[in-house]
């Protein structure tokens, strides 16, 4: 049998073929619950390795290190039924994630995607994988290689366009990727990954107020059903924080963003917030003590880097001083260890970590030092250009507070010109 792209489909019965594709379908919009239609595709077609291998995405591509098992069990389903060459590189790559080979994985998907261009499911994963590492290139070059075999009217083209926006976006070609993301939307109004490409567009070009009418006028489109929901709601506060909303922040983070989940995504977005209104002096309450508890309760440090620093940013704020030095213990141990994350916590996350540590102990000369080594490469260990802004705005503030006042000003005035509507903010205010 074959999927709706014509793609052979070992094992597969019409049952269990029509709850894949349900998933497959869901994971494309990020709506609804794609884990839940590939269980009920592994009950339907239980020789059907593809149910076990999406099973395995899903629970790989969250970053979540207990979901590590069942990403390793779905693996091994796989493995023990009839494979074709395509389900057999989805699960090479899959196994190599599971043992935190990053790039391995992108690099078997990327030559998935070159043979069979058609697969969205590779080329979606494979986009993921780039985000986490920080490929800006890769974001959107692996989909340029795969579009022309596409074209409307196929099943799945908004996630194309809206993955093509993303990659556009992160690589500085802001026109086309306003235009690929926004025909995304049309074809598939609940693509929440092509309302996410036009905010960056707007956050690259800091026009915070068309950010702001963007997903703030479809908001119940975007987030209906979605769980990237919390993602677009802190893009669209971080526009509102832009324009100096501070109150109206606050309330999209009680409403929307700070809200209990313990997803680790969702805790970065809210450790992310949080920490940017504290940079800002804004009063916050308990709302650090309730995220720290989320950290504490599901947060694993050194699993990768790029969650360790938001994890600390929480400890931080909280004043969580032995969470702190675990968090630094973690990223020592995982210097050593035979992965990808070795090299990311190496190359960036463990300075950032150390610096933030240093700003929470008012050591802002030494917070400074560690973030002017690493802004510049801080891609290497993944997130967008929007989430590692957070990078410089630490800095400065950093600067500002280690007395280092040249340096404060040269930041303000390299700020100023790359962010002119938002350099009049409070902590951005040029020195007369």
């Amino acid at each position: 049998m074959h999927d709706a792209l014509g793609l052979p489909v070992s094992g597969a019965n019409a049952a269990g073929l029509s709850a894949l594709q349900a998933g497959l379908d869901d994971f494309r919009r990020y709506i609804g619950d794609p884990a839940a239609n590939a269980a009920e595709a592994a009950q339907a077609a239980p020789g059907m390795p593809m149910a076990h291998l999406l099973t395995a995405w899903l629970h790989l591509l969250g970053t979540e290190p207990t979901a590590l098992p069942a990403a390793r069990a779905s693996c091994a389903a796989a493995a023990l039924l009839p494979l074709n060459d395509r389900e057999r590189m989805h699960l090479q790559a899959a196994e190599a994630l599971t043992r935190g080979q990053w790039r391995q994985a992108g690099r078997v998907l990327e030559d998935l995607g070159i043979a069979y261009p058609r697969d969205l499911l590779a080329l979606q994963a494979g986009h993921q994988i780039d985000f986490f590492t920080g490929d800006a290139r890769m974001l959107r070059d692996r989909i340029a290689r795969a579009l022309p075999h596409w074209q409307p009217g196929m099943p799945g083209f908004h996630a194309m366009l809206s993955m093509h926006a993303f990659g556009l976006e992160e690589t500085g070609d802001y026109a086309r990727a306003e235009r690929c993301g926004r025909q995304a939307v049309e074809l598939e109004p609940r693509d929440g990954w092509g309302w996410h490409a036009v905010a960056h567009v707007h956050e690259m070009r800091n026009d915070p107020a068309a950010g702001v009418e963007w997903l703030g006028a479809h908001s119940a489109t975007w987030s209906d059903g979605s769980f990237f929901a919390v993602h677009n709601w802190w893009h669209l506060a971080l526009f509102n924080l832009e324009l100096g909303n501070e109150a109206e922040v606050l309330r999209l983070y009680d409403e929307a963003i700070g809200t209990g989940s313990s997803v680790l995504l969702d805790l970065v977005d809210a450790s992310a917030m949080l920490w940017r209104l504290q940079l800002r002096g804004v009063p916050l309450g308990d709302r650090w003590s309730d995220v720290a508890d989320r950290w504490l309760a599901s947060g694993a440090p050194g699993h990768y880097a790029f969650n360790d620093l938001h994890m600390m940013m929480a400890f931080v704020g909280a004043g969580r001083e032995d969470a702190q030095a675990q968090v630094l213990a973690a990223q020592q141990e995982a210097l050593h260890a035979a992965d990808d994350n070795a090299r990311f916590t190496a190359e960036v996350g463990h300075p950032a970590a150390a610096a933030l540590h240093a700003w929470g102990r008012g050591d802002y000369a030494r917070c400074v030092a560690l973030l002017r080594g690493i802004r510049s490469g801080a891609h290497r260990f993944g997130g967008s250009h929007a989430q590692r802004d957070v990078i410089d705005l630490t800095l400065l503030d950093a600067a500002e507070r280690a007395g280092q006042r040249e340096l404060a000003q040269a930041l303000r005035c390299e700020r100023g010109e790359l962010r002119p509507r938002t350099a009049s903010a409070p902590h951005l205010a040029l020195a007369a």
